[in-house]
Parts: structure tokens; sequence; C-alpha cells
């Protein structure tokens, strides 16, 4: 039977009301021009895991979905990340108050007390990231890698136009693509690095000290 999608929500990141009820964790300097959104560390880069941040988008989605985006680098120094099927362990809500305080410090995600997947893009901010570029799917709570592709995004000079992004979760396969190029797919096997996850919020991270941008966030429900 064919698969069909249906768009369930759709957020331009044009203007700052567009974003009033997202959740930020951790501090940032998010503007908006030229249509878009554009978003870097408040704290200084120095201050390591602490300048780092997540904007949430507060909205509930069903386990089966296609996640778009369209993002742009303006920096070449940190890293990226998208967060989905994110919940409490316990199946809370993600901003259940039984749920540890999050600051933007990246275990508090994949060590804490909640569960999610995370896919990692334009990862800059180390060297060894810097000299092999790769996206990374990890799962949590467990920290596990379960899929890892090359990262076609270039470097900032090389930039001219935004790339479209896109993670399909459907039942227990995950792929993640680039201007519609696969750069992996993952089978969960819902044993080896835990059960299968449902559905939940997704979430923006980044890494200091970058730059970037962000629009025409879009998700379907496959059915």
């Amino acid at each position: 039977m064919a698969e069909t999608e249906y768009l369930i929500y759709e957020n331009l990141f044009a203007k700052k009301e567009d974003i009033e009820d997202f959740v930020l964790e951790g501090k940032a300097d998010i503007t908006f021009e030229n249509g878009c959104m554009r978003m870097k560390n408040a704290l200084e880069a120095s201050l390591g895991q602490m300048a780092n941040f997540v904007l949430w988008c507060p909205k509930e989605f069903p386990k089966d979905i296609r996640v778009e985006w369209e993002f742009r680098p303006l920096s070449d120094v940190g890293l990226c990340i998208l967060f989905f099927a994110a919940a409490g362990k316990g199946n809370q809500d993600l901003f259940d108050p039984s749920l540890a305080e999050r600051t933007g410090e990246y275990p508090q995600y994949h060590s804490g007390d909640i569960n999610a997947f995370h896919v990692s893009y334009f990862r800059r901010k180390e060297q060894e990231e810097r000299v092999f570029h790769t996206c990374n799917l990890r799962k949590s709570c467990g920290f596990y890698l379960v899929a890892q592709g090359a990262d076609p995004i270039p470097g900032v000079e090389d930039v001219v136009d935004f790339y479209r992004l896109a993670v399909i979760k459907k039942e227990n396969r995950i792929e993640f693509t680039i201007n519609e190029m696969s750069i992996f797919t993952y089978m969960d096997d819902g044993i080896t690095c835990g059960a299968l996850l449902d559905g939940g919020k997704i979430g923006f991270r980044q890494l200091a000290p970058l730059t970037a941008e962000y629009r025409n966030l879009r998700v379907y429900q496959i059915k």
C-alpha cells in the first residue's frame, strides 16, 4: 500500500512571532532577516557546553513523520543538531515539570531523563570534524551512534544558497537526506539500543561559535 504524507505543521521562520511559543534552553541570539531565522550563541564559546543551546518547537508530533527544513551556515566552526521523537523516558511530555531542568549542555540530552533521536550535521566544531565531514545519528538515552554518512555541505566560502534537509521516520526506519540525496538509513530493531521511540517533539541545537540561518520548517505525517 502506497504511503501518503499530510502536512501537519509549517513554520517559515520569517519573523520573531513565528517562534513566540518555542522553548529556548540555554542562551541564544536569535534574529530575523531576509525572511529567515538567524541563530548564534549569546555566551562566549570559551564557556564550552554552557554556550550551546536548543530551540524546541512546542508541538507534539506523531511517530511517523517527515521533517523538512532549510539551512545555511554563515560561519565555519560549530555544529548543528536536529532532535526528534523527544520525550521523557517515562513517556512524559518533554516539558513535564518532573523532568530535570535542561540548559543546553549536551549530557542533559543524551544521557539524562529524556529519550530522543538526534541527527548532527555541519559538524565543524572540533579539528577532527573539520578534516572529515560526517553526519551522525544517535539514539538516546544512551548516546548510541547508530548511523553515519558523508556530509556534502561545503565550507562557508563555497555555500551559495540554503540546503534542503529532511528526516524521515516511519515505523522502525529512519532516513536523513540533504538536497534529496540520501545520507544514511537506519533500521531500529527495538532491542540493541532500547525500545522503539514513538512520537515527540523536535528541536534545533547549535554549538558555539556557529552562526547559521534556518527557514521553511515543514512536518508531514506519514500514513
